[in-house]
């Protein structure tokens, strides 16, 4: 076995590891996407071990996002940073996590073996979110961000990025859905930041006992509610208020996040899959929030093992028609509210140079992502 066929051994292997989501879904992929997809994301996951790594000091952690990012455009040693950091990891970060930033070499030899949009692509990715993720960690607090644009950002820098990747991938791996670029890198990160802001809202209380709140303080506002006073219990009615109005927020992304799956070609029943069921899960765990809104962690609104099977199976057979899985997912919203969103077909180009996109990030967000507040 060469060397390459090892290291994406190793990336098949660590996978299950660190994500049982992405296990589940990237296996779903046609195979010319699955290497390169599965490679994504663990460079993504290691941007995220350093980011979360608490014994790290802001400075420490901001020095390590830049030297991996180094890396990845071949600049630097990347066994020493591997070695470098490796000590520096606590008990806090999961022994499987620990092991991939100590394989960091192999995926990164997985990526440098893609062809070259693939790794433009992937470079780009996660060259933005080592800048970005630092941004946000610094300030982090319990009061919360200022505004819905600070969580738009914030969804950007985390998840946006990540779709827009996707669609770079999907777009090289087939000239048809290369033909509708245009409209699926317009609705990319909206599509992503559905997904994250489910998550954010389900982990609300996780992440308060961490000292972290990525809620739009200005929403909360209107209600009369300070974050930095907030506790899961008893129950506010102003929170919950405030709080359902960002499950609308949500819900409206996750229609563009449908509207994204149905512009890719019925005949890639794989890459639709790979999309409805991270969809499908996340309006159930809005469904869940919605009937429970007192809830006081994040179990309390996990979608359950049956409900994961049923949408699996559900979207399956309907994934090759389009009328069947938006009455599936209407079904699924059935009572969520949804937010007003700006027309972001019209304000997102698409992605940009990657080397535009790192030498000056900040503008660089603006001109690709806008500013979706809700």
């Amino acid at each position: 076995m060469d060397s390459v066929s090892s290291d994406e051994v190793y990336q098949d292997q660590i996978l299950p590891h660190v994500s049982r989501t992405f296990a589940l879904t990237i296996p779903q992929l046609p195979e010319g996407l699955r290497t390169a997809v599965t490679c994504a994301y663990l460079l993504c996951r290691i941007a995220d071990t350093i980011e979360d790594e608490p014994a790290l000091s802001p400075p420490e952690t901001l020095a390590f996002l830049q030297r991996f990012s180094a890396v990845l455009k071949g600049e630097g040693d990347v066994e020493l940073l591997a070695q470098d950091i490796g000590p520096r990891l606590s008990d806090r970060t999961l022994a499987t996590e620990r092991d991939l930033v100590g394989n960091m070499a192999r995926v990164i030899a997985v990526m440098q073996s893609l062809n070259e949009p693939q790794q433009v692509a992937i470079r780009r990715c996660v060259e933005l979110m080592c800048y970005g993720m630092p941004r946000f960690q610094f300030s982090a607090s319990v009061k919360g961000l200022a505004r819905s644009s600070d969580l738009d950002d914030y969804c950007y820098y985390v998840a946006g990025v990540v779709g827009e990747m996707l669609t770079d991938l999907f777009c090289d791996y087939s000239p048809e859905i290369g033909r509708r670029r245009p409209a699926l890198c317009a609705i990319a990160a909206s599509f992503a930041q559905g997904l994250q802001m489910t998550n954010i809202l389900k982990d609300v209380w996780e992440d308060r006992s961490r000292g972290a709140c990525w809620l739009p303080q200005e929403v909360f506002t209107r209600y009369g509610v300070d974050l930095a006073e907030v506790a899961a219990e008893p129950c506010d009615p102003r929170f919950t208020a405030a709080f359902r109005e960002l499950v609308g927020v949500a819900h409206a992304h996750l229609r563009n996040a449908l509207d994204y799956t149905l512009l890719i070609p019925g005949k890639e029943t794989g890459i639709r899959r790979f999309c409805l069921w991270a969809i499908g899960l996340a309006v159930l765990t809005l469904r869940k929030i919605e009937h429970n809104p007192c809830f006081t962690a994040g179990a309390q609104v996990k979608v359950t093992r049956s409900a994961v099977a049923m949408t699996r199976l559900l979207t399956n057979i309907a994934g090759h028609s389009d009328w069947m899985l938006r009455i599936l997912f209407a079904q699924a919203a059935r009572g969520l509210p949804v937010a007003g969103l700006p027309d972001l077909r019209r304000q997102r180009p698409g992605p940009l140079n990657p080397t535009d996109a790192v030498r000056e990030p900040e503008h660089a967000l603006r001109r690709s992502y806008g500013n979706s507040g809700s």
